[in-house]
């Protein structure tokens, strides 16, 4: 008996050895700088990159080999960006206060959502678009943004395929980032004021419940997040890419010089590209990802 289970724990190292990812490989990248302010970087499934400059009120486009160039503009203070399973591009809006989907195909784009019970929102700061289609945002207020709130709350909302706009959660402290599990059957959260990730569980409805504080005292403050396709967070801090098991215990932590406010994994999940002050950089892995 005894010697099984030693057979087992050797096998579970074996297993957790193989699978981890190796942090001594990694190399930090600069590929765009001259931005204001960077933010919301996603993927598309035709090979590009988009992510924002709010400042500029630009939302930009990269493709591999070439440099940044203009996608919209304007944009309304664009924040936060994600792609559904068509191609369309969402976006949050800080100026318009609202959440947007555009058909890149056509240019068409249209208003999802735009206000809670009569109120316009304070200012949608990150999106994350399900394999159904079903959208989850943060809906915080920084800076002076505070200063044309109609709501006496922070919000996280669902918006449905079909149907009106929900609200997952009311917040005293501001969230931020948001994203989904590989398996979406998770929704998390990062906040902002509180410093700690929250976790809700998706039914197949794509409705929220089950709230909690996954990580309770993230060292830095902590803003956008994305998932790897092996359920690992990557959660973009004061202090770089903190990285979490899906149990929420630390794994590592890639130190940046420029504090991070978001990333993205690529398609092939072999880079992490990272927005943060004015500059894009991408940070080269040997696991997979997904946004």
């Amino acid at each position: 008996m005894a010697r099984f289970l030693l057979i087992c724990a050797a096998a579970a190292v074996f297993t957790l050895c193989a699978s981890a990812q190796d942090f001594s490989k990694i190399t930090i990248e600069l590929i765009g700088k001259g931005f204001f302010f960077t933010q919301g970087p996603a993927w598309s499934k035709d090979g590009f990159l988009v992510f924002s400059d709010t400042p500029a009120d630009k939302i930009w486009k990269w493709s591999p080999g070439s440099d940044p160039a203009t996608l919209r503009q304007p944009a309304n203070g664009p924040s936060g960006n994600a792609f559904d399973s068509q191609g369309r591009l969402y976006t949050c809006e800080t100026h318009a206060r609202r959440i947007t989907r555009t058909n890149l195909k056509d240019g068409r784009i249209e208003v999802l959502a735009d206000q809670w019970e009569g109120k316009k929102f304070n200012a949608p700061d990150d999106l994350a678009v399900s394999r159904s289609d079903h959208v989850y945002f943060t809906d915080p207020a920084f800076g002076e943004q505070s200063d044309h709130r109609e709501l006496d709350f922070y919000g996280v909302y669902h918006v449905p395929p079909k149907g009106p706009v929900k609200l997952v959660a009311k917040s005293a402290g501001r969230p931020n980032g948001i994203a989904i599990s590989p398996n979406g059957r998770v929704l998390y959260v990062t906040n902002t004021d509180e410093r700690n990730l929250r976790a809700y569980d998706l039914d197949h409805n794509g409705d929220a419940s089950g709230e909690r504080v996954l990580v309770p005292k993230i060292d830095g403050i902590p803003s956008g997040i994305r998932v790897s396709e092996k359920g690992d967070l990557y959660i973009a801090t004061a202090k770089g890419i903190a990285i979490y098991s899906a149990e929420g215990k630390p794994i590592h932590t890639i130190g940046m010089h420029d504090p991070p406010s978001n990333c993205a994994f690529d398609p092939q999940g072999q880079w992490l590209y990272v927005t943060a002050r004015g500059f894009l950089y991408r940070i080269r892995l040997d696991g997979k990802g997904i946004n």
